[in-house]
């Protein structure tokens, strides 16, 4: 039964949310193998395709970053659906449910500990980026606005990864939602301009999320006005993020019921 108090749900919340972090860092091959996967990418991109791919004079590694941290959330998202699938079916929900903790707790302990776990992993990316020569003169006030961004891009793409997580009937089906997640970046302008695209790809490359997202936060890092760009980006992950709640929310109550 839930905590009639606001302070109760929050309590419950920070304890549970100590749970997962404990379970994540007891096992850091997770953050690993969540950076793994756009790590090499980011290498196989910039040292193998980077040569052949004109961005206007600005190196490449500049140019890829910003999607390759959108695909690291894709990637790490993954395994907030398959902790939660574990929970369901090993009966976890059940024994949460049937003690004196707020039920809401439940979720937001994995979408807290999805959002730790997938900054952490962006904070490796971005090291490694570094490393190959990546740089900017951003200030304080445009790293804020990228960390509000990827924030916002994250919970939207955590409370998605919820849905599969309480309603899949295996782990196959669990861990196969993610890769359109991670496909989306590819037909966008996070790897090409758009500009060199055949007519049908670059109408959807450039009315998709990914491309507002990965606009707004290439112009944050190179100082540049972001434009309509931050409006559209924020429009498409406010809304997406509203309607996942939802209709993660509709699961878990069906769950519970």
């Amino acid at each position: 039964m839930d905590h009639p108090t606001f302070t109760g749900t929050v309590r419950d919340t920070i304890t549970l949310t100590g749970r997962s972090l404990r379970h994540v860092l007891r096992s850091p091959d997770t953050i690993v193998t969540t950076a793994l996967t756009p790590v090499a990418m980011l290498l196989l991109f910039v040292y193998v395709f980077g040569g052949a791919i004109d961005t206007g004079g600005v190196p490449y590694v500049d140019y890829l970053l910003p999607g390759i941290l959108l695909i690291t959330v894709a990637s790490g998202v993954a395994y907030t659906a398959y902790r939660l699938f574990l929970d369901v079916s090993g009966g976890m929900f059940e024994r949460f449910h049937s003690m004196p903790i707020a039920r809401s707790a439940v979720l937001w302990a994995h979408v807290l500990t999805s959002l730790a776990a997938n900054l952490l992993a962006m904070v490796v990316v971005v090291l490694v980026a570094v490393a190959m020569g990546f740089r900017t003169g951003a200030g304080v006030l445009a790293w804020l606005g990228v960390l509000g961004v990827m924030v916002l891009f994250t919970l939207t793409l955590t409370w998605l990864a919820v849905i599969p997580g309480l309603t899949a009937r295996s782990v196959d089906a669990v861990s196969g939602f993610s890769y359109p997640l991670i496909f989306l970046p590819l037909v966008s302008s996070a790897f090409v301009p758009t500009e060199g695209m055949p007519g049908p790809v670059r109408w959807f490359a450039e009315h998709q999320p990914v491309t507002s997202i990965v606009d707004t936060i290439r112009a944050l890092l190179a100082e540049q006005p972001v434009g309509q760009e931050i409006w559209a980006a924020l429009a498409w992950c406010v809304g997406l993020l509203v309607l996942a709640y939802l209709l993660a929310m509709r699961a878990y109550r069906r769950k519970v019921a």
